[in-house]
């Protein structure tokens, strides 16, 4: 069974010490959550960020993370879910885990006429070469938590202050300027989480 908890508008830190300690305080019998929730304006480097990928300072906070992947910007009007997930359990590695969220984003943006495609070598999911969502995990004693970022309708300018997820010149997009659909954030919340949840069961049988 998998838990789907809103959490609303949040700092980054706290929200991050929480899923620390949900984490360490679950057991074999815990179930898995996803939490959906946006981030109050924050640049966020993964552990093996480089400052160099930092291209300009801002009043936007940055946040050394314990996720993998380099810097990132989070704000409002990006849809964050973090999945809390066994993936020992599960029986599958973390690449597995990278590449069924993945699928999941393609697979919801296809529902909004929305072409996705993965990049080799570079986690996250992309259209027409730009970025439109963002993946970094971290896994202890085969337990994950962070996960994505999918851009929706927000202030794309921040991304200009890096290299997003560590490379020169990526492009960034989001859901707003590539269809013509309504877009809903809630209703959004609910078919992504649909889609995770699906694959997440069809590799549990």
């Amino acid at each position: 069974m998998i838990q789907v908890r809103d959490k609303g508008l949040l700092d980054y830190e706290p929200c991050w010490q929480s899923m620390i300690d949900f984490t360490k305080a679950r057991d074999e019998n815990t179930n898995d959550e996803l939490w959906v929730l946006e981030h109050k304006s924050v640049l966020t480097q993964g552990l093996t960020g480089k400052a160099e990928h930092l291209l300009a300072n801002s009043e936007i906070p940055l946040i050394h993370s314990d996720r993998g992947g380099q810097i990132t910007y989070h704000g409002p009007g990006q849809l964050i879910v973090y999945c809390l997930i066994d993936i020992k359990r599960l029986g599958i590695g973390v690449k597995q885990m990278v590449a069924l969220i993945e699928q999941s984003i393609i697979d919801f943006l296809k529902d909004y006429k929305i072409n996705a495609e993965r990049k080799k070598g570079a986690p996250g999911v992309y259209v027409n070469g730009a970025k439109i969502a963002a993946l970094g995990l971290k896994v202890k004693q085969g337990k994950t938590y962070h996960g994505l970022s999918l851009n929706i309708d927000m202030d794309l300018d921040p991304f200009r202050l890096i290299n997003p997820c560590g490379y020169p010149n990526l492009a960034v997009t989001q859901m707003k300027d590539l269809t013509d659909n309504t877009l809903f954030f809630d209703t959004i919340k609910i078919q992504l989480t649909r889609h995770l949840i699906d694959h997440v069961t069809r590799d549990r049988n």
